[in-house]
């Protein structure tokens, strides 16, 4: 990664893996591309999984199409001039995502390869936004799972991220007067319960700290940090970058 401090939802990312060499395997289809994952090894300890060492890239009609966000990964050259057995080079381009969840593991999850995934983050890609089956269960399918740290070289860029100043559950008080919970960067209560509107108003104040009274250098970010611009200004310029809606999640 070419930043510190982890990932959090709504972050807006550059993501790239460099093209490294790797064969086709059989059983293309117009729908699939099976490659050998040059990265991973074999976790001959999973009790789970007995992975063979393949993974099948999802292309649309033998085509990765810029347009296609079923696959992340792209090859060289590419899948429509591929066939069994053929040399090949996997990778990914340098590609605008933005997070949708972050997910720990302790234990690393058992996948069947090796290193064993100890985190995934949940992306989307340019112009896709989070959405929801009626039943609340899941993204509508476009979300990428990327494991970080699990032997794939993903260089990772941070563009932006919505409210860095602040955390899960500080708790501020906007220039309006109102106390607001702030759960996630589109995700605001009003302590009033009245209408929460367009949003808390800047500057804010720094009331508590994840539950806990705030440090002068904490609240000082924060009043730093909202001195100029506007919620509205902070969705607007993550909507220009992403293409997508802020969605509460």
């Amino acid at each position: 990664m070419t930043y510190e401090g982890g990932f959090r939802v709504g972050d807006v990312l550059s993501v790239a893996c460099p093209f490294t060499e790797t064969v086709v395997e059989s059983g293309v289809t117009w729908d699939y591309l099976p490659v050998r994952r040059p990265w991973w090894s074999i976790d001959a300890d999973s009790d789970l999984f007995h992975w063979n060492g393949v993974v099948a890239l999802g292309v649309r009609n033998g085509n990765p199409s810029p347009g296609n966000p079923s696959e992340l990964f792209r090859t060289e050259p590419p899948p429509n001039r591929l066939k069994a057995g053929d040399p090949c080079r996997v990778g990914i381009p340098p590609t605008l995502v933005h997070v949708t969840s972050v997910d720990r593991h302790d234990p690393p999850l058992e996948t069947g390869w090796l290193p064993r995934p100890a985190l995934t983050v949940t992306v989307l890609p340019l112009g896709m936004s989070y959405q929801e089956y009626p039943d609340g269960s899941h993204l509508d399918g476009f979300g990428h799972g990327l494991h970080p740290g699990d032997g794939t070289p993903y260089v990772f860029e941070l563009l932006m991220r919505p409210y860095a100043f602040l955390r899960a559950d500080d708790e501020v008080a906007d220039a309006d007067g109102r106390a607001w919970l702030h759960r996630g960067p589109w995700n605001w209560d009003a302590f009033d319960r009245a209408a929460p509107g367009p949003g808390p108003v800047w500057p804010l104040t720094l009331l508590t700290r994840t539950g806990v009274p705030r440090s002068a250098g904490d609240a000082e970010a924060v009043a730093t940090g909202t001195a100029t611009g506007s919620h509205q200004d902070t969705v607007r310029r993550w909507m220009s970058l992403t293409g997508a809606s802020p969605t509460v999640t």
